[in-house]
């Protein structure tokens, strides 16, 4: 039997350049950031501090912690943009 993940986010304590935050991420996604900053050997209150500084205005932390775990894991095993994959099967499947 397969662990089902925790699905609801759950809110955890950051502190950014010095000033108190919260973000409401998932376990599985809160645990792949720690394990990413561990590999990076960075704070994980210096990574966020490091991604937030990078977001645009109208992206929400939490969500951008997720499209950098998610980013990092693609890299990782080496996907190629959605723009240079081919994505014919998907019109297959959606007309049928």
């Amino acid at each position: 039997m397969i662990d089902q993940p925790t699905m609801r986010p759950k809110k955890r304590s950051l502190t950014l350049n010095g000033h108190r935050t919260s973000v409401s991420l998932e376990d599985e996604f809160w645990d792949a950031f720690c394990e990413i900053a561990n590999q990076k050997g960075k704070a994980i209150n210096r990574l966020a501090a490091d991604i937030d500084g990078s977001r645009s205005g109208d992206a929400g932390l939490a969500s951008t912690i997720r499209l950098f775990v998610l980013r990092h894991f693609r890299d990782r095993a080496d996907f190629a943009p959605v723009d240079e994959r081919d994505t014919s099967f998907l019109r297959s499947v959606s007309a049928g």
